[in-house]
């Protein structure tokens, strides 16, 4: 009966029987009330439907779960040994109890083993037994837990381990359950599923800090401190940016890649797969921390981002105004790059006109089915360098630093040295002529007009002909370099599309020497490719892997994972996922660490850096 006592209004002219029914209906209705106000309770709330307790299993609502406890253990525990319990991708719950044990009552048990394991020995050799290996070890182990723990280097605790696995079905439970069995037994710890007392291990894994199964075993604070278990990998620094989730934990990847040994970043992923987006949004969140950011765009891909920030956006083609002369000096502040700052720049200038009478014009001839324009030769090389420093000498500029403050010559300048020296100087000068009165004639042989102080600033190259593309690479790569090293700031250089310059040998090396050289300068090189074959099989491609202490990989093609499998080291797992993951996940390599991350933006940054047609901003209609 619930309430108390009712005080019930007796109506004359009603039954006996009425009355009770008047009673009972009001009993009923009272009964009702505190069921529908028992309902909205916290704790029915978030109670599941249903428990059913069974031997070897219990269901909760709709999911199924087993408890099993851990109850034997190798001689040694080696650190990090939970680590594939805690990181496998399975749902699971883990439960720990740790009970500290007064170190004189060990004291006095492992005084008592002793004495028992050295009766065992001496009855086994008077029997003329073999001596037991295991007695001796136990003696040798008990003997130096008595050592440590006299001297307070140790301390002595009971430690019980209990896992709770849930799954959806029972086949799935029994699954997950092999699974883990066998993670455990390949380290030679020995689990069984809780028989019999579902109930209890389901109450000791949870968060009540009730141990109801009790089953403890004995361990010193070596031992148990190799159980630590927040073991799984965890990129997340207190400086730094956002980078995505970490798929294996749920946690956040704020890393700062300026903490590493270098700034370097390699991206590889196939085309549509979420490079662009993921790199373009980790120049937009480095821009909130400080650093400034130079892309070589050849997509016209960060155009939108470039405007938003209110960056500079310099588009070269041979229709527009922008000049850069390849002939600048850098204004380096440093006194040892200063007295070298004339010869780098030669041996820099060597490696652009074998890119543009050789390498790049002799691709371009042979694809397109025509005479492929020959190699430089030795005697051409001799006279291309001497070329070069009489050009500069013209100039006023001389290897005395002082002389680098004269305006610089030009391409011009080299051909006119050119055709008027003997040997093959007028050969090599009409092979030239095309970059200075010809087709390709203005936008690399005048005096540079480019300004790139600014937080952002894209160099656009879309609109270059191929056979010019990567000359106009290494000349605004070799421009960009000539700034860094004059004033050193957190910057961060793009290289989009990378394979262009890798087809190249100059272009290539030279892409290897700012990937090696950049972290003196405080610059981070982010290179990013979809041709993952032809970089890794150039040797400077592989180079400036090795010289990247960051790697993002994302989805690639089958055939590409073979190749990066062996660069990276992959486990077969990482290699089966590497071909079939979703947009904007894959596995994010930091120094030694590497985790499988997702890439999220928020809605605002998504709309200025996505390049999915279907989600760009429509301009409005008229």
């Amino acid at each position: 009966m619930l309430g108390s006592k009712k005080k019930q209004a007796t109506q004359p002219g009603l039954s006996a029987a009425q009355i009770a029914a008047q009673a009972q209906a009001m009993e009923e209705a009272e009964i009702q009330k505190a069921f529908e106000q028992g309902i909205t309770t916290l704790r029915d709330l978030i109670s599941p439907s249903s428990i059913e307790i069974h031997s070897d299993y219990f269901r909760l609502g709709t999911k199924y779960g087993r408890t099993l406890y851990v109850y034997g253990y190798p001689r040694s525990l080696y650190t990090g040994w939970l680590s594939p319990l805690i990181n496998i991708d399975e749902v699971l719950d883990v439960s720990m109890y740790i009970y500290p044990v007064d170190t004189t009552v060990v004291m006095k048990n492992l005084q008592k083993k002793v004495t028992q394991l050295e009766a065992s020995i001496n009855v086994n050799s008077e029997k003329g037994k073999v001596r037991d290996p295991e007695l001796e070890a136990a003696i040798g182990d008990a003997e130096e837990l008595r050592d440590q723990l006299q001297v307070g280097a140790e301390k002595f605790f009971r430690f019980g381990l209990y896992v709770t696995l849930w799954a959806d079905s029972l086949e799935e439970l029994g699954f997950v359950q092999r699974k883990i069995e066998t993670l455990f037994g390949q380290q030679m710890v020995f689990s069984k599923v809780a028989s019999s007392q579902q109930e209890q291990g389901m109450n000791s894994v949870m968060p009540q800090c009730t141990d109801q199964l009790l089953i403890r075993r004995n361990m010193n604070t070596g031992a148990i401190s190799t159980s630590f278990p927040f073991t799984s990998a965890d990129l997340t620094q207190e400086k730094g940016i956002l980078y995505g989730i970490n798929m294996h934990n749920n946690g956040l990847v704020i890393f700062d890649r300026f903490s590493l040994e270098n700034a370097n970043m390699v991206v590889f992923a196939k085309s549509g797969a979420g490079k662009s987006f993921t790199v373009k949004l980790e120049a937009l969140r480095s821009m909130m921390v400080g650093s400034e950011v130079i892309i070589i765009d050849p997509e016209n891909e960060y155009q939108r981002l470039c405007d938003a920030v209110g960056g500079s956006y310099i588009r070269l083609s041979l229709n527009s105004d922008v000049r850069i002369n390849p002939f600048d000096l850098p204004k380096v502040i440093d006194a040892e790059d200063a007295n070298d700052a004339l010869r780098a720049n030669l041996v820099t200038l060597h490696g652009l006109f074998r890119l543009m009478l050789g390498g790049a014009a002799q691709q371009a001839s042979g694809s397109a089915g025509m005479p492929v324009a020959p190699a430089l030769t030795p005697n051409e090389e001799a006279d291309l360098d001497q070329a070069l420093i009489d050009t500069y000498a013209r100039a006023g500029i001389t290897s005395d630093v002082l002389t680098h403050q004269s305006t610089p010559p030009t391409i011009s300048n080299l051909y006119d040295t050119l055709l008027h020296m003997g040997g093959t100087g007028p050969q090599l000068a009409q092979r030239l002529r095309k970059y200075t009165t010809g087709t390709f004639a203005g936008i690399f042989s005048q005096q540079s007009n480019v300004d790139i102080n600014n937080q952002m600033v894209v160099f656009n190259i879309r609109d270059l002909e191929d056979e010019l593309r990567p000359v106009a690479m290494y000349i605004v790569l070799s421009h960009i370099w000539n700034v860094v090293r004059a004033q050193q700031k957190r910057r961060i250089l793009i290289v989009d599309e990378a394979w262009q310059l890798m087809k190249y040998d100059d272009s290539a090396n030279f892409l290897f020497s700012l990937a090696k050289r950049a972290r003196k300068y405080y610059l981070g090189l982010t290179t990013i490719t979809q041709d993952v074959e032809d970089f890794m099989s150039s040797k400077m491609g592989r180079a400036i892997v090795a010289n990247s202490s960051m790697q993002i990989l994302l989805k690639q093609s089958s055939s590409a994972v073979d190749v990066l499998s062996d660069v990276f080291k992959l486990t077969s797992e990482e290699k089966k996922r590497l071909t079939n993951f979703p947009v904007g996940q894959g596995l994010f390599f930091a120094g030694q660490n590497h985790v499988h991350i997702q890439v999220i933006a928020s809605e605002t940054e998504e709309s200025l850096i996505t390049t999915n047609p279907t989600q760009q901003p429509q301009p409005p209609a008229k």
